[in-house]
């Protein structure tokens, strides 16, 4: 990823669902005035959902999202249809494209029955005007029963595209608007260290993602940033007049930095913020007691949102099984899990150990979260457990008062 670039995570999650034909690429093209999905009259020509991240006016940084057809037939198109209907968990903003000749169909009802249920911002775009017009009171009959926004398009003549793009910025909802990574721990001319210990598994010449968020929110806020590593981190202490507001360092040196840090100097992880930005701070503490519940057999989930090539030390594959083991001395069995694939078997687990999570947009998340919860499935991410597991949690949950109470009420 370019470092002038929004994270893919950060960005509005744009879908597109529709019939096979029903010019959903073309729609895409139209918006993006760009190439960017394959087009044909053959139906079908979308298979897998494809991403494509671009800034468009006003709308801002975006994912536009295209998804196969929803009516796509045989084995292969009910894999396919899986793979659409999956989106939704991390669809900000919905637009269903319609074909005009053919109207609003059975396949179209049911994807906005499922986008209502999942309370997901939705368009209707009535596409191919130029073969098939509509009168105003069809368009109005069609807003009143489908209580959202009907517009009429063509993704041939540019029809009506403006305000699809005008439509979709007054869309986008107000938690991607509103609440930052660091909400309520800074305020302006406040001096936050950062401790990024650069290991085997940082990418070469850059900083790790949840690292570049957080130096850009601090001056967002206008606030002061002083990145150091571990081992230079007692010298940068030393070298301010006051002391900082608060200390994030990576979860690997908790241990380490926590010898460091005064302890009247507020001290957390990178993943611990993120924990909060992109899920339920208060419901992934919950899950770290369970730890010391395990039982030989247990079965672990260790789930990464992204792919990597993993490295001896793997923090996923190797650290954390390892670290778990140490501390509950039981035989347990871990599975492995990332990228877009969470999990098709909640249930079977007795614990599941997610990332910061800092791929993948806050939406998706939540219902990894939700999944879990549906199951009574105790889930906690890499930061929560590490801080756990080095007696630290107390202390990295300061900042966050809420959070502490709760894991400290906690049987």
């Amino acid at each position: 990823m370019s470092l002038n670039a929004t994270p893919r995570s950060e960005r509005v999650h744009i879908a597109l669902f529709g019939k096979r034909n029903a010019g959903k690429s073309s729609v895409i093209n139209a918006i993006t005035n760009q190439q960017l999905s394959i087009v044909s009259d053959i139906e079908g020509t979308t298979t897998d959902p494809v991403y494509k991240s671009i800034e468009i006016l006003p709308i801002g940084p975006c994912v536009i999202i295209d998804t196969a057809g929803l009516d796509d037939v045989g084995e292969l198109g009910d894999l396919r249809r899986n793979k659409t209907l999956e989106v939704l968990n991390k669809t900000d903003i919905a637009l269903i494209v319609a074909d005009s000749t053919k109207g609003i169909t059975g396949y179209d009802k049911e994807i906005i029955a499922e986008v209502k249920k999942k309370k997901i911002p939705l368009m209707i775009l009535m596409n191919k005007i130029d073969e098939r017009n509509f009168e105003v009171n069809e368009i109005e009959n069609l807003k009143k029963e489908f209580d959202c926004e009907v517009l009429k398009v063509s993704a041939v003549t540019k029809v009506g595209i403006n305000e699809v793009k005008e439509k979709i910025s007054f869309l986008i909802p107000q938690d991607k608007e509103n609440f930052r990574l660091l909400e309520g721990l800074v305020e302006p001319k406040d001096v936050v260290v950062l401790v990024t210990p650069i290991d085997t598994g940082a990418p070469k010449g850059r900083m790790i993602l949840p690292q570049q968020q957080v130096i850009r929110e601090l001056l967002d806020s206008d606030a002061i940033a002083m990145v150091t590593k571990e081992n230079t981190l007692k010298e940068t202490l030393e070298s301010l007049k006051e002391s900082p507001k608060l200390v994030i360092t990576d979860s690997q040196a908790f241990s380490k930095v926590s010898k460091v840090v005064p302890k009247d100097i507020k001290l957390t992880g990178f993943s611990i913020v993120f924990a909060r930005y992109k899920g339920e701070l208060t419901e992934l503490i919950k899950g770290v007691k369970v730890l010391e519940k395990l039982k030989d057999g247990d079965k672990i989930l260790i789930s990464e949102a992204c792919t990597h090539h993993r490295q001896e030390d793997d923090i996923g594959a190797v650290k954390i099984p390892k670290w778990i083991k140490e501390k509950t001395g039981k035989n347990l069995e871990f599975h492995h899990s990332s990228g877009g694939t969470f999990t098709e078997d909640v249930k079977k687990y007795s614990l599941i150990v997610h990332c910061g999570a800092c791929m993948i947009n806050r939406k998706a998340m939540l219902k990894r979260i939700d999944d879990a919860k549906v199951y009574q499935v105790p889930i906690v991410n890499y930061g929560i457990l590490i801080a756990y597991l080095n007696g630290m949690l107390d202390r990295a949950l300061e900042p966050f008062p809420d959070a502490k109470n709760i894991y400290e009420n906690k049987e």
